[in-house]
């Protein structure tokens, strides 16, 4: 019998998005995964990922405040700088 795999707590446990990342995710308190999912659905919604490049993230005004002004970060470098903007 296989243990279901339990959430890890600490990306369960919400955080609180800064002015910068409150602008594309929402000001309310959220899980790190339900932040990386609205996340991805305002990248998907205004068509920000990189059309020849698909790891690349295309930052519009809102998302350039949250990247520290970078215009195009990759996926990976995206998640490192949204946690700067969160408590």
């Amino acid at each position: 019998m296989v243990a279901k795999r339990k959430p890890n707590a600490a990306f369960m446990k919400p955080v609180q998005p800064n002015e910068k990342l409150a602008v594309v995710v929402g000001a309310k308190p959220l899980p790190r995964t339900e932040l990386t999912k609205k996340l991805w659905a305002y990248i998907k919604k205004n068509k920000l990922q990189d059309k020849k490049i698909r790891t690349q993230i295309n930052a519009d005004e809102a998302l350039q405040a949250v990247f520290g002004g970078k215009k195009q970060v990759s996926m990976f470098e995206m998640t490192k700088l949204v946690s700067k903007n969160v408590k």
